[in-house]
């Protein structure tokens, strides 16, 4: 199976893409630090479904994998630090944490069936 066919992979670009939208409202001097690090974050998060989906055995798959699900806790985190922050509102992170829960869920099933292989 090509990993663009999958939806955990095309969820996560959605995430990206809603990461990116949130992020634009972030004040300007945060642009090469936390909006940057936020950013770079949740691109790592697809950009290691496809990697790993690209390695020659189960385990460097699933080492990628976790990568990505380590990924997605860090994002999660930081968000949290940009509400303390005042940079998004209550509402803004529970939409964005919705979708962080939902592309763990997925992540989550993917590992699952790669350790069964």
């Amino acid at each position: 199976m090509e990993y663009r066919d999958l939806d955990v992979w095309r969820f996560s670009r959605k995430l990206v893409n809603s990461v990116y939208e949130l992020t634009k409202g972030f004040p300007k001097e945060e642009l090469y630090g936390f909006t940057n690090q936020i950013r770079r974050c949740a691109v790592s998060i697809p950009s290691n479904i496809a990697e790993g989906c690209g390695r020659r055995t189960s385990k460097d798959t699933i080492q990628f994998l976790y990568i990505s699900r380590g990924s997605l806790y860090e994002l999660e985190t930081q968000l949290f630090l940009a509400l303390d922050q005042n940079f998004i509102s209550e509402e803004q992170l529970n939409e964005i944490v919705s979708q962080i829960e939902s592309c763990k869920k997925l992540l989550n099933g993917f590992i699952n069936y790669y350790k069964k292989l």
